[in-house]
């Protein structure tokens, strides 16, 4: 029996869903109910599961360094953003005729957040332009660059690669476009070298300053990152397909009249919706999803 997480209600557990989707065979394990991933620690490796049990979230992990453990149930809470108090952002996203039907369905939804930072950045830039399955494809072919775990348990085994590994060997193994290649090599380069750092810290505006003169990144990534690592509740992406996608949808609109949506329409349906337009996100990635209708 794992140590019950608290959390203010209601939770939806559809980000177990998107966690799985995302999912790096060796790395995590994921289900509908359930969530389970190695990662790195300031004292060694460890390794955890969440579970979603009769209304419940459970945690078992394990750790090298006991001293690790808070720290550990630090990176979970913040994965599943569970010191998020949903009403306020609920009550916003209800009085919007388009989305109070989802809200009422789906009450109490979590926004992804991360383990690690500078690992968001790699799969932001992995997945951009491509579909979550392509992209987990890739993310997933980088895994022989990853350290054995330490604490290996069950098919968890390796860590995710670090920026070091991915500048280091990650060329002869990712594929695509030359250029997105070597942005992603040079960014993990910045990464693992110290001339670029994404901290707790950091705000949307800040992450732009360092993230934008960058080649290869652009604004989609910034508002990707800052939803996930910085858990930014006002974070809108109007290029996003799945976001067009799940706007049109929900409208009405046929897939192919949804495809047609511009970026400034959306941005304009989005604004009286802060400050919570992140959760608003995640509602119309959450109906692209139930269609063939593209990435998130």
């Amino acid at each position: 029996m794992g140590q019950a997480q608290p959390f203010h209600p209601p939770f939806e557990p559809g980000i177990f869903d998107f966690l799985a989707a995302r999912a790096v065979d060796g790395v995590e394990e994921a289900t509908s109910t359930s969530y389970a991933r190695t990662l790195s620690l300031p004292g060694g490796h460890g390794w955890f599961r969440l579970s979603w049990d009769r209304g419940k979230l459970l945690l078992d992990h394990d750790v090298q360094d006991p001293a690790d453990s808070p720290v550990l149930v630090e990176r979970v809470r913040h994965l599943f953003n569970l010191d998020h108090r949903p009403a306020a952002a609920d009550a916003v996203l209800a009085a919007d005729p388009l989305l109070s039907g989802r809200v009422a369905a789906l009450p109490g939804i979590r926004l992804p957040g991360c383990v690690d930072p500078h690992e968001i950045l790699v799969r932001a830039m992995v997945g951009q332009q491509i579909t979550v399955a392509a992209a987990t494809t890739a993310l997933r072919g980088l895994l022989v660059l990853g350290t054995p775990s330490n604490l290996p348990h069950g098919t968890l085994t390796r860590l995710f690669p670090s920026p070091a590994q991915i500048a280091g060997d990650g060329r002869g193994i990712l594929r695509g476009p030359q250029r997105r290649i070597d942005s992603l090599i040079a960014v993990a380069g910045m990464l693992a070298n110290g001339s670029l750092s994404l901290q707790a810290s950091d705000t949307p505006e800040s992450l732009a300053e360092k993230l934008l003169p960058l080649p290869g990144i652009g604004p989609w990534t910034v508002g990707y990152v800052s939803m996930r690592v910085l858990g930014s509740s006002d974070i809108f992406l109007p290029t996003d397909s799945a976001v067009r996608n799940g706007y049109g949808l929900l409208r009405g609109d046929s897939l192919a009249a949804a495809r047609s949506i511009k970026p400034p329409e959306l941005a304009r349906v989005a604004e009286p919706l802060r400050p919570w337009r992140s959760y608003a996100t995640l509602h119309f990635w959450r109906v692209s999803g139930e269609r063939p209708a593209g990435r998130s």
